[in-house]
């Protein structure tokens, strides 16, 4: 059933060598208590972020208006996510486990004046397959909420790089019609941010939302 679904939407990897040069800066991770789960703990292991949006990557609102049909079927396919423990049934959780079986990216990503993007719910699975399929995120983005919660704010496709562990493609995937790029080479993801429920002033694809805060 997965692979049926990944295929309807799954773009060929090597559709072009993204460019992008990035000054890493280290964030501080926290956590907060989510929606039918525990508070994630903090993090021991978090790497750093970069970078401001997708420098360059980004579209405009009026590019991003012509992917709208696009992105309606996005937010149908991720909907049910809102509820964390739905996405915790389908296999996504709190950070990834690499290959030296540590889990990274547990806590909630900020940047010092770009905005943040929050705590990040992957799905082994889907980033095991280094396949990319729209309406199949690898990666949930959730925000804290008012009542101490976390709500959904965002959609992130990723697929791992030369410099993952394990290591996964050298050229850069697309999704959308949009090319991804690396933010932090360290950490090496290809990756695409789609902020299909939440305002984005800095734009849909941004990597920083300057409406989200970590606690």
């Amino acid at each position: 059933m997965r692979a049926n679904s990944r295929s309807r939407w799954k773009y060929p990897v090597g559709l072009g060598l993204a460019v992008l040069t990035v000054a890493a800066v280290v964030i501080p991770t926290v956590a907060t208590a989510g929606r039918g789960a525990a508070a994630p703990a903090a993090a021991t292991h978090d790497h750093a972020m970069a970078g401001h949006s997708m420098a360059g990557h980004d579209m405009t609102a009026l590019e991003a208006a012509g992917l709208e049909d696009e992105l309606g079927q996005v937010r149908q396919a991720t909907a049910r996510f809102h509820d964390l423990d739905a996405a915790l049934a389908a296999g996504y959780e709190l950070g990834w486990v690499n290959g030296s079986r540590t889990r990274i990216i547990t806590g909630c990503i900020a940047h010092p004046t770009a905005g943040a993007m929050g705590y990040h719910y992957f799905n082994q699975q889907l980033v095991a397959d280094n396949a990319v399929d729209a309406l199949e995120p690898e990666v949930l983005v959730y925000a804290s909420a008012p009542d101490g919660g976390l709500k959904l704010v965002a959609v992130e496709w990723v697929v791992r790089g030369p410099n993952t562990n394990p290591p996964g493609v050298a050229t850069a995937p697309s999704v959308l019609g949009m090319q991804m790029h690396i933010l932090v080479p360290a950490v090496g993801f290809w990756l695409a941010h789609a902020w299909v429920w939440k305002n984005n002033p800095a734009g849909m694809f941004a990597d920083w939302n300057p409406e989200v805060t970590c606690p």
